[in-house]
């Protein structure tokens, strides 16, 4: 039994919610978001709370409950407030600079590395050592973020690399030789 699918959904203020067919609909201040229910998952909307139930008990359709659940509660999210993540480079050298609608990155490598910012999301660059991505969809700011990191992780033993704001970087102990 699905219990996050069971919880309901509260609107906030300025957000409307449509059902086209298969195709739900989130409208807010920030944008327009849409999500294609799958198959077996029926949503209703009671004033301004939207349910969500199942109908049938397989087991692909209780695993579906919850998520369509949690994309639709992000939906609503996202064209509420939005969705931030926030990007620290730390190394001798390394910068981010932020030029037109590409990022260029100097972080460790013989040459610059650029980055193109996809049109729905918005980059800006704090500081050298800063990147703050913001977007409407969580996903879409997620995975440029993970691409944006993936360019340089964090190495353990100096921790030099780009990692998310306040992450923790286990470092290992220098290996030094039994004499």
């Amino acid at each position: 039994m699905s219990r996050i699918g069971l919880q309901p959904i509260t609107l906030p203020q300025g957000v409307t919610f449509k059902m086209n067919g298969t195709v739900a609909e989130v409208t807010g201040k920030l944008g327009t978001l849409t999500f294609e229910i799958p198959e077996g998952i029926t949503a209703t909307v009671d004033g301004s709370e939207i349910y969500f139930a199942r109908n049938s008990d397989k087991r692909q359709t209780k695993m579906l409950h919850g998520t369509t659940r949690s994309i639709i509660e992000n939906l609503v999210l996202g064209v509420s407030e939005g969705f931030t993540k926030e990007l620290e480079l730390v190394g001798v050298g390394y910068r981010a600079a932020l030029q037109g609608n590409t990022i260029s990155l100097s972080i460790g490598f013989k040459h610059q590395v650029t980055v193109d910012i996809p049109n729905d999301l918005k980059v800006e660059v704090p500081s050298q050592t800063a990147i703050k991505i913001f977007g409407i969809d969580k996903q879409k700011v997620g995975q440029f973020a993970a691409s944006v990191r993936a360019l340089r992780p964090p190495e353990p033993y100096k921790g030099k690399g780009i990692r998310y704001l306040g992450e923790y970087v286990k470092k290992k102990e220098v290996k030094t030789s039994v004499s």
